[in-house]
């Protein structure tokens, strides 16, 4: 199957496994840091750029999604625990129409949300029942560039494109 911009309203993004390599680190304080790839913050302005509308849902309640989402001008959701009711509270609030959504997913907790969306992709390393249900699996693992692949090679958009039109 090939997808393309004129079939997606929206992107959205996991955050943990996705956006990141699903490692997290702790101090002695508890306090967690997570790692995330820059060519995906580069990837999210060129979406936004494009008039890609992006979104992240998260059941983590870590304050490290909201700060990335922040650093990437992306609305984000955080603390869900139903990411179907999430997604269908959003497309009401955003209009957007879910069989034009793309939801990149990767663990068993957005298997569903997964289902109700037109389109879904997952990082490399998913869990194997989220690769069964996927519409696209990825070839890049969570964390390591999944929405600069999206964009680049699922999407077929020329990044350079976009970054010369900007700086012209």
């Amino acid at each position: 199957m090939k997808i393309s911009l004129d079939h997606i309203d929206a992107l959205v993004f996991d955050f943990d496994g996705v956006l990141t390599d699903n490692t997290v680190f702790v101090n002695e304080d508890g306090k967690e840091w997570v790692r995330c790839n820059r060519g995906d913050g580069l990837a999210f302005n060129d979406l936004e750029k494009l008039g890609v509308k992006s979104y992240i849902i998260s059941s983590e309640t870590n304050k490290v999604v909201l700060a990335r989402a922040n650093k990437l001008n992306v609305p984000a959701l955080c603390g869900i625990s139903n990411k179907v009711e999430a997604l269908q509270d959003l497309s009401v609030r955003e209009g957007l129409d879910l069989s034009r959504v793309l939801y990149i997913g990767n663990d068993l907790n957005d298997f569903q949300a997964m289902k109700i969306c037109g389109f879904s992709a997952c990082p490399a390393d998913s869990h194997p029942k989220i690769k069964e249900i996927a519409t696209f699996n990825l070839n890049t693992n969570g964390g390591m560039g999944i929405v600069r692949e999206i964009l680049e090679d699922l999407l077929k958009q020329d990044i350079m494109t976009v970054v010369v039109e900007e700086n012209n």
